[in-house]
């Protein structure tokens, strides 16, 4: 069983692929945390050995926030741009697309289902 930054890799894929579990690796970073540690890319992750699972941790570790540290780091951003009253603070403040999306037609995700005003 491989647990990399508190996350149970799946056993059954490849090693590229499982670190994509980890919030805050995708597809580009898992291939250079490989390529650095000396796995083949195509090695599933219940073949990896225990020394290179230590080598892929702190690789992890050293090079960037994963996980908790970074869904911390990306909310007290927000919790700033709020507080400071910017437009996108206001945006996120409320619940509104933040990022210039055209907003009188679409952004439902966003904003949430329709409230109807009359109704007959």
């Amino acid at each position: 069983m491989a647990r990399i930054a508190g996350v149970d890799l799946p056993l059954n894929k490849r090693v590229q692929i499982g670190l994509t579990y980890i919030y805050g690796i995708g597809r580009s970073r898992s291939t250079k945390i490989c390529e650095e540690a000396g796995i083949n890319l195509s090695t599933k992750v219940k073949d990896l050995t225990e020394e290179e699972t230590v080598r892929i941790r702190n690789i992890i570790q050293r090079d960037g926030m994963v996980e908790g540290d970074l869904r911390k780091a990306i909310s007290m951003d927000i919790k700033r741009l709020m507080e400071i009253g910017s437009y996108r603070g206001l945006r996120h403040r409320r619940g509104l697309p933040v990022h210039g999306q055209r907003t009188h037609t679409n952004a439902r995700t966003r904003k949430g289902p329709r409230r109807i005003v009359g109704k007959k």
